[in-house]
């Protein structure tokens, strides 16, 4: 492949995908390959042709104004590069294709062969009863089973339809490419995008999988103030609030209150990433 040339001799790489729609509630997952490119001035490598692989009517092309001047847009599937001071990123974002899923796929996956990255970060989200006044839950999974060990998750058992990062999950598993998938739990009540609560999530257990420090920028703020305006809006229907207070009662119940073990591995990631910003 031409545009794989520009993706050799990157330094200890590894991929985060993530791809808008099925996979994407509230957008969180693809806002943090959103938040990466803009913090980190992500290089554009090349764009997947989309004649090939979007229906226009599904995913319209979109009019921006840019330097005074009116630009169109097309939908498409980006690949950029990050230079952290780690490793290298590889970035890979889009709407999830609307067509010919196997030639799109084998795509990726010859500039993934080329890339030789040491892990694949796939990212999505869903929408849950989870109760937006209360951490975000973030399932994970990886394969093969030793890497799953090793990060402490699952190795995935799931049966049933699935996305583009589904698919792209089993062609990483096929050719024991490493591969883990975060998935972050989204409120249905307040899914509309952006979350910057769910994104955040996201890229802290990208940190964690990739044992890298991520600049948040404001993303925090956001976060919070994201919370303060859902508070705002529930106070103002009582049967909704109702309706949240049981969420949270439900949680509770099945998420122990955090013991001596748990906040003592917290403050340790916690210091290792602090460490890791100031070396």
């Amino acid at each position: 492949m031409a545009e794989a040339r520009g993706l050799t001799g990157l330094r200890n790489p590894a991929v985060v995908a993530a791809f808008g729609g099925w996979n994407d509630a509230a957008e969180a997952a693809s806002g943090v390959i959103d938040h990466l490119v803009d913090q980190y001035a992500a290089e554009l490598m090349f764009a997947i042709d989309p004649e090939e692989y979007y229906d226009f009517q599904v995913n319209r092309p979109a009019l921006k104004l840019h330097e005074g001047r009116r630009v169109l847009e097309w939908p498409t599937t980006e690949v950029l590069v990050a230079h952290l001071e780690e490793r290298d990123l590889v970035l890979i974002g889009g709407p999830e294709p609307n067509y010919r899923w196997q030639t799109f796929t084998a795509r990726l996956m010859s500039m993934l062969r080329s890339v030789k990255p040491e892990m694949v970060v796939l990212l999505g989200a869903m929408l849950t009863d989870a109760p937006h006044s209360r951490p975000v839950p973030v399932a994970g999974s990886a394969r093969p089973q030793s890497l799953a060990d090793d990060l402490g998750l699952e190795a995935s058992n799931y049966e049933g339809p699935t996305g583009i990062v589904g698919v792209l999950a089993s062609e990483c598993e096929r050719i024991d490419l490493p591969v883990v998938s975060l998935w972050a739990s989204v409120p249905h009540y307040v899914s509309e995008p952006p979350n910057p609560k769910a994104t955040l999530a996201l890229l802290a257990r990208v940190e964690d999988v990739l044992s890298l420090s991520l600049d948040s920028g404001d993303m925090a703020e956001s976060a919070t103030a994201w919370m303060t305006q859902v508070d705002e809006l529930v106070a103002e229907d009582p049967d909704i609030a109702g309706y949240i207070s049981a969420l949270e009662e439900r949680r509770d119940e099945v998420t122990p209150p955090p013991n001596g073990d748990s906040i003592a591995a917290e403050f340790e990631r916690y210091l290792r990433r602090r460490n890791r910003r100031r070396s």
